[in-house]
C-alpha cells in the first residue's frame, strides 16, 4: 500500500516486569515475577501535577499518561501543528476499578455518595483524552477496545493515519488495570486463567493465561518529518491488519483461518513476503485453543519450522487490551539489541501442535528483519502488525 513511511521514534513501557525500556528488557529476559503481575514500581505522583488530579484518574489512565511521558521523552521535541498529533490509545476494559468502587460505595451508603467523577474516570476513552489534554495534541483522538488485540490494533491504525496523511505524528499504544475484584471472579469463573498461576505459551502442560497489568505507548511519526528534525528512528512500521473470525465470542475459529487472513492481509499491506519475516512475535496466552490455533496459522502461513517465534506472557503475564502495545516495544528493543527473548517457562512446543521454531531456555541472536507481532481477543478479533528495523 502507497504511502508516507512511518517511523517510530519514541517508546515507554509499565509492566509487570520492569517500568522503562532498560528495566523491561531485563524483564524480558529474566524470571517470571513471583505473585500477581502488577506494575509496582509505580507512583502516579510522578506523573500528575497534584494529588487530586491523580485521584480523579483511574488507574488504567494513570498507566496510559506515564508510557506516554517516557515515550515523549524519548522521541524529543515533536514540533508539528497540533491538530496533525492524534492520539489512540487501547483499552479493553478501562476503568472497571472505580466502577467497581462506586457501586460498592452505592449498596453500601447510597446514590447520594456516587462520585460526579465516576463517569469520566471509568470511560474507556479517558486514557487518549487525558494524554490529547496533557500535551495539547488536537488532531484526531480516539481509542480502540478490541479486547486482547486493542493495543496492536491502536498501531495498526496509527499506521494508517500518518501514512494516509491524515496525521504527522502519533501517540498510539494501550493501558490496563482490571486486576479488580470482580474482574478477576469472572476470568476464573471461566476458567480462562491457569490454575497454577503459570503461563508456558505452546507448552503441552498449558492451562491459562496469567493476568497482568500495564501499558505502553510508542510515537509514530512521518518518516520525512523525523528526519528532518533529525530524530533518532527506532524502527519503522510497513503496516497492518485486522480481521474478525466471526465464529465464536470467546474460542479462535478452528484452524487459526481468522489469524491465517489476518496475518497474510498485514504482509500485503506491508509489502512483504512469508519468507521475508524474520520473526515474529506470538500473541501465545498459554490457554489451550489459542495457542493450538496460533500455531497452526503460523505453520500455514510461514510454514516449518518457519521464522523463530516468541512470546513474551511467558514472563510478563497477559495484559489485555495493553498486551499489543508492551510486545511491539519488546519487538523494537529485540530490534535494536539484536536479540529475541525466550519464552519463558516453556521448554518446547507441545508435541500435538505444529512444531514451531520457539525460543526458549535464553535470548537467541539474530539478524534484525521484519517482525510480525499477532494479538487475537475475545470476540474474535485479529490484529497482526509488521515493524522492521530503522
Amino acid at each position: 500500500m502507497a504511502g508516507r513511511r512511518v517511523a517510530v521514534t519514541g517508546v515507554g513501557v509499565l509492566s509487570s516486569v520492569g517500568t522503562g525500556v532498560d528495566a523491561f528488557w531485563e524483564g524480558l529476559n529474566s524470571a517470571p515475577p513471583e505473585g500477581e503481575r502488577r506494575v509496582h514500581d509505580f507512583d502516579p505522583a510522578t506523573v500528575f501535577d497534584n494529588p487530586k488530579e491523580a485521584r480523579r484518574a483511574d488507574r488504567v489512565t494513570q498507566l496510559a499518561l506515564a508510557a506516554a511521558e517516557q515515550a515523549l521523552a524519548m522521541a524529543g521535541d515533536v514540533d508539528v501543528d497540533p491538530v496533525r498529533r492524534g492520539v489512540l490509545i487501547a483499552t479493553g476494559i478501562g476503568g472497571i476499578a472505580t466502577l467497581e468502587e462506586q457501586i460498592t460505595l452505592y449498596n453500601e451508603k447510597g446514590a447520594r455518595r456516587v462520585s460526579p467523577f465516576l463517569v469520566p474516570m471509568m470511560m474507556p476513552n479517558a486514557p487518549s483524552a487525558t494524554v490529547s489534554m496533557r500535551w495539547g495534541w488536537q488532531g484526531p483522538c480516539q481509542t480502540v477496545s478490541t479486547a486482547c488485540a486493542a493495543g496492536t490494533h491502536a498501531l495498526v491504525d496509527a499506521h494508517l493515519w500518518i501514512s494516509s496523511g491524515r496525521c504527522d505524528v502519533v501517540a498510539a499504544g494501550g493501558s490496563e488495570a482490571a486486576m479488580t475484584p470482580v474482574s478477576l471472579a469472572g476470568f476464573t469463573n471461566m476458567t480462562a486463567f491457569s490454575s497454577r498461576n503459570v503461563s508456558e505459551p505452546f507448552a503441552a502442560t498449558r492451562d491459562g493465561f496469567v493476568i497482568a497489568e500495564g501499558a505502553a505507548v510508542l510515537i509514530l511519526e512521518a518518516w520525512d518529518v523525523a528526519e528532518a528534525r533529525g530524530a533518532t528512528i527506532l524502527a519503522e512500521v510497513l503496516g497492518g491488519a485486522s480481521t474478525a473470525d466471526a465464529h465464536h465470542i470467546t474460542a479462535p475459529a478452528p484452524g487459526g483461518r481468522g489469524a491465517i487472513a489476518c496475518m497474510e492481509a498485514a504482509l500485503q499491506v506491508a509489502g512483504v513476503s512469508p519468507s521475508d519475516i524474520a520473526h515474529v512475535n506470538a500473541h501465545g496466552t498459554s490457554t489451550p485453543l489459542n495457542d493450538a490455533a496460533e500455531a497452526e496459522a503460523l505453520a500455514k502461513v510461514f510454514g516449518l519450522p518457519g521464522p523463530p517465534v516468541t512470546s513474551v506472557k511467558g514472563v510478563t503475564g497477559h495484559s489485555l487490551g495493553a498486551a499489543g502495545a508492551i510486545e511491539a516495544v519488546a519487538v523494537v528493543e529485540s530490534m535494536r539489541r539484536s536479540l529475541i527473548p525466550p519464552t519463558a517457562v516453556t521448554t518446547e512446543v507441545d508435541p500435538e501442535l505444529p512444531p514451531i521454531d520457539l525460543v526458549v531456555g535464553e535470548a537467541r541472536p539474530w539478524t534484525p528483519g521484519p517482525t510480525i507481532s499477532n494479538s487475537f481477543g475475545f470476540g474474535g478479533h485479529n490484529g497482526s502488525l509488521v515493524l522492521a528495523p530503522a
